[in-house]
C-alpha cells in the first residue's frame, strides 16, 4: 500500500522513555568525526527552515534517524548512514533496493516501523539520534514537538502539502542541515541533466498527458496527482498530468474514484503501478477499462512496486532511486 492518505503518525512519548535517553540508555554513539587520528573535530553548525520554524544543528551528527518514507535516500546520498529508518514496502533486507545497496555498504539500520503502524518511539529514543530528519513524513506538529525532545528535527519544507514538495526540495534541505548544500546542488544538477536528456532523446513526449495510477482492490482507483512524485517523475520526462486529477485529488496525493470515473485515466500514457500480476489482470478485465482508447491502442504500461521494483523507485523519487527508474522506465514507455 503505498498511497498517502493519512499524516505519518507515532506514538506518544512517556516521560520514562525521555528519561531513559537523557541518562543514557540505548545504543553507545559511535565515534566522533577526528576521533581515529586524535584531531579535534571540525566546527559545525547549520540552520534549516522547514514547516514548523527553524532548526538549528550545532554538532556535526553521527546518529541519524530518518521517519520520512524516503528521507534516508538523500541523506545517504549526502555520505551518512542513518541508524534508524520507517520500512515503506517491507523489502528484506532494508537495505536491498538496486540504487542504495552500494550507499549502505553493508550496514543495518533499525527499523522504527512501517508506514501503516508509524513510527515506534521507544525505539528512536533507544537509538539516542542526534538528529532526526521527518521530511516527506507529513508529521504533525504534537509529533514533532514530541521528536523535538529527543534531538534536533527537520521537518517538511514549507510552502508545500504534505508529501508534496519536489525531490529537489528534500535534497537542499537534507543538504543544508548535513552542512553537504553544495554537494547537494551537484547531485540536484546531475540528475536534471539526466532528465534533460532523456527528454531530448524523445521530443514527442512533450505537450503528452501521462499519468500514474494504482488500484488495490476491484472496482477502486486512485490517480497520483501531479505533486506526488510518481506523476511528478513522468512530468519531468515532458509530460503533463492534466489538471482534473490534481483538482479532484486536492489536499491528497490522489484522486479516488470507481469504475464510473475511470474516464479521467484518458490520457496519452497511463502508468499503472501494481503489487504483480494479479491487479494487471483484475483491472485489464474491467469491462470500463476495456472500452478506454489508452487500453485498446495499448498506450498503458504496467509496473511491479517490487521485483523488479521500478515502481518503488518511482515512489521514492530520489537522488539515489531516479537514474535508476529513468533507465528502466524510458525504454519501456517508448515501446
Amino acid at each position: 500500500m503505498v498511497r498517502l492518505k493519512t499524516a505519518l503518525t507515532a506514538a506518544l512519548v512517556v516521560p520514562a522513555l525521555l528519561s531513559a535517553a537523557a541518562c543514557g540508555g540505548g545504543p553507545a554513539p559511535a565515534p566522533s568525526a577526528g576521533s581515529a587520528s586524535g584531531s579535534p573535530a571540525p566546527a559545525f553548525s547549520a540552520k534549516v527552515e522547514h514547516l514548523y520554524g527553524t532548526t538549528e544543528i550545532k554538532k556535526r551528527p553521527e546518529r541519524i534517524v530518518t521517519i520520512g518514507l524516503s528521507d534516508h535516500e538523500p541523506v545517504l546520498a549526502l555520505g551518512y548512514k542513518p541508524v534508524g529508518v520507517v520500512d515503506w514496502f517491507q523489502r528484506s533486507p532494508f537495505t536491498d533496493w538496486p540504487w542504495a545497496k552500494d550507499a549502505w555498504g553493508g550496514a543495518q539500520p533499525e527499523v522504527l516501523g512501517l508506514r501503516e503502524d508509524g513510527v515506534k518511539m521507544e525505539k528512536v529514543v533507544a537509538l539516542k539520534p542526534d538528529l532526526i530528519f521527518a521530511m516527506y513524513s507529513g508529521v504533525q506538529k504534537e509529533t514533532y514537538d514530541q521528536l523535538s525532545k529527543i534531538a534536533p528535527v527537520v521537518a517538511q519544507p514549507k510552502g508545500f502539502d504534505p508529501y508534496a514538495a519536489p525531490w529537489q526540495e528534500y535534497t537542499l534541505l537534507a543538504g543544508r542541515a548535513l552542512g553537504e548544500e553544495a554537494k547537494a546542488k551537484e547531485l540536484i544538477a546531475g540528475i536534471g541533466a539526466k532528465f534533460a536528456a532523456a527528454r531530448e532523446a524523445n521530443p514527442q513526449w512533450a505537450g503528452l498527458s501521462a499519468v500514474a495510477a494504482d488500484s488495490f482492490k476491484a472496482g477502486t482507483y486512485s490517480a497520483f496527482q501531479k505533486g506526488d512524485p510518481k506523476s511528478a517523475f513522468l512530468a519531468e520526462l515532458g509530460f503533463t498530468v492534466p489538471e482534473e486529477i490534481t483538482k479532484r485529488a486536492g489536499k491528497s496525493n490522489v484522486a479516488e474514484f470507481g469504475s464510473e470515473g475511470l474516464n479521467l485515466l484518458e490520457v496519452d500514457r497511463l502508468v499503472w503501478l501494481t503489487t504483480g500480476k494479479e491487479p494487471w489482470e483484475r483491472i485489464k478485465s474491467d469491462s470500463v477499462y476495456k472500452e478506454l482508447k489508452v487500453a485498446k491502442e495499448g498506450r498503458d504500461l504496467f509496473l511491479t512496486y517490487q521485483d523488479p521494483p521500478i515502481g518503488a523507485a518511482l515512489s521514492f523519487n530520489t537522488v539515489l532511486s531516479i537514474p535508476y527508474a529513468i533507465d528502466q522506465v524510458v525504454p519501456l514507455i517508448k515501446k
